[in-house]
């Protein structure tokens, strides 16, 4: 006979119920399903064993993020532990209804595990009349601890810190891309739309944004004249462009065109311009984020292709997760695939061709200067990934490494080795971290001092409001102190006046004032004690 145990995690807490008549349940499984629903019959099958509340909201979050990595938490240990019968004639056996979690208690414990069918049902039927089951516990406060359990579970699965969110980056990259593929579309469309009236213009001027720029100053080209030469020379940065494309305005071949037809071109032609300079906008973001995110593999690969990284592998903490040899061939996924079908030669690199390493090596030393770039990267990806202080000095110390390497392949010339330069920036990065951590420490002090100052302004503002009618009053007597301040300054100013002329400064006439008062005031005598009278007497005696 086996005795069935039923392990099920709620907000609450751990619950362990028995199921009666195994044998039975199993074999009317349909039965099963149909008693789910009635909480009369569903107490006839299962009873509750045992029942451990979590503690704090905290200890219920630690629990379900150990349940949801297939971690055998501490508390559940313990409770299986006391609660489920190990020895004894019936065997034990513990229904779980993930079979992650049921695999690690199967290893933590030595335990018979059993999941789906019908402890599936029966952990459905648990679910449903929970607070039925569990004395206590009521319908309200089961809802509450689910609620507040799933806003802090979710809370802490979206992102542990706001300012070094990579969703951001997946999200700029992803946008930047679609901005280069409008804007050239768009470019594409003005300059075959405006080539009618001007097509001399599309091989003088190359660029698809400063292209829309002088389609929309130039307009009808029968106007332009060469007052217009110096806001060209602004938008071409070239005087002998700009000559040029007056020359060829005057003997162009393209067709005329309507006032309204050029209105059209020229809103086209701007909503393009202001799509660059968007774009523009967006990629100094993506610098900046990438500053606070990863600046190690920004530092070392570029902000472009470390955002690209990053965005393939969904995260950053999945990227640090991969080893080398597949952040080597990230992004040539079809390639792989179709190399290992035909067996053919597999590629070398996928994103990572985007950076100037690779360009910049031979063709021989392609391969290997990509396997040693791919490295690096996953080194710089988890310093970033778990570094507590972001700091870029990592970054700049491996992109010097394959500086190093990519002239040892074309010179010879031996590398200093990884050890020596890892010592070098674990000491940089101290001092850095140290410095960093100074800053903020000072701009949270100066955040609390401003908190401070609000709160007190915001008591101040309750007090001015009771003392309105004290305040009218102390406002006119300031106002008659100021004025018998001025007219004592206008009496001091007349004073000075003559004396400035006769060659007296005010401080000379200070010092003459107290001469004076020290010949006119007259030496007071002490009074005589009987003392004093004794001496006088002596002195006559002699």
């Amino acid at each position: 006979m086996v005795l069935l145990h039923v392990l099920f995690e709620h907000a609450a807490g751990y619950a362990l119920f028995v199921v009666k008549e195994v044998e039975e349940i199993g074999m009317l499984l349909p039965q099963v399903e149909d008693c789910v629903l009635n909480i009369g019959k569903f107490n006839g099958m299962v009873s509750l064993a045992a029942f451990f509340p979590f503690k704090s909201a905290q200890a219920a979050l630690d629990n379900i993020n150990a349940i949801s990595e297939g971690v055998v938490h501490a508390d559940l240990k313990l409770f299986l532990e006391t609660n489920l019968p190990i020895g004894g004639k019936k065997k034990a056996m513990l229904g779980v209804g993930d079979a992650k979690i049921g695999g690690a208690l199967q290893e933590e414990l030595g335990l018979a595990i059993q999941t789906g069918g019908v402890v599936a049902e029966i952990l459905r039927g648990v679910r449903l009349h929970f607070h039925s089951l569990v004395k206590g516990l009521t319908a309200q406060a089961a809802s509450k601890a689910q609620l507040g359990l799933g806003h802090s579970y979710s809370r802490a699965k979206v992102k542990f810190n706001v300012n070094r969110s990579d969703n951001m980056i997946i999200q700029s990259i992803a946008l930047l891309d679609q901005l280069d593929k409008d804007i050239n579309t768009f470019s594409m469309r003005v300059r075959e739309w405006y080539g009618y009236h001007f097509p001399e213009l599309i091989k003088i001027v190359t660029d698809n944004s400063t292209y829309c720029k002088m389609a929309q100053l130039i307009g009808n080209r029968k106007e332009l004249s060469e007052e217009s030469l110096e806001s060209m020379e602004e938008v071409v940065m070239d005087s002998a462009k700009a000559q040029s494309i007056l020359e060829a305005s005057r003997s162009s071949m393209g067709m005329d065109i309507s006032p309204i037809d050029l209105i059209n071109i020229e809103r086209f032609s701007n909503r393009v311009v202001s799509l660059a300079a968007y774009r523009l906008e967006l990629q100094e973001y993506l610098h900046s984020k990438m500053g606070q995110v990863a600046p190690n593999l920004a530092a070392l690969i570029g902000d472009v292709v470390g955002a690209r990284l990053i965005s393939h592998a969904g995260s950053l903490t999945n990227l640090a997760k991969y080893p080398a040899s597949t952040v080597q061939i990230l992004g040539a996924e079809k390639a792989l695939f179709r190399a290992l079908k035909t067996r053919g030669n597999t590629p070398k690199y996928g994103l990572i061709f985007h950076s100037t390493f690779i360009g910049r090596a031979a063709a021989k030393n392609k391969g290997r200067i990509s396997r040693y770039l791919a490295n690096k990267c996953t080194i710089a990806s988890r310093i970033d990934a778990f570094s507590d202080v972001p700091t870029c000095v990592f970054g700049d110390k491996l992109r010097d490494q394959v500086e190093e390497r990519l002239s040892f392949y074309e010179t010879g010339e031996a590398p200093r080795k990884n050890l020596d330069v890892m010592k070098e920036a674990v000491i940089q990065a101290g001092e850095v971290a140290a410095e960093i951590k100074i800053k903020l420490a000072k701009k949270e002090k100066k955040r609390r001092k401003r908190e401070k100052k609000l709160a007190a302004l915001s008591t101040g503002d309750g007090e001015e409001e009771v003392g309105d009618a004290n305040g009218e009053a102390e406002a006119t007597e300031n106002g008659e102190e100021k004025k018998k301040k001025k007219k004592q300054v206008a009496v001091q100013m007349e004073e000075e006046a003559p004396a400035a002329e006769n060659g007296e400064t005010p401080a000379k006439k200070k010092k003459k004032r107290k001469s004076e008062a020290m010949e006119v005031e007259p030496v007071a005598e002490a009074p005589e004690t009987p003392q004093s009278e004794k001496k006088k007497k002596r002195k006559k005696k002699d």
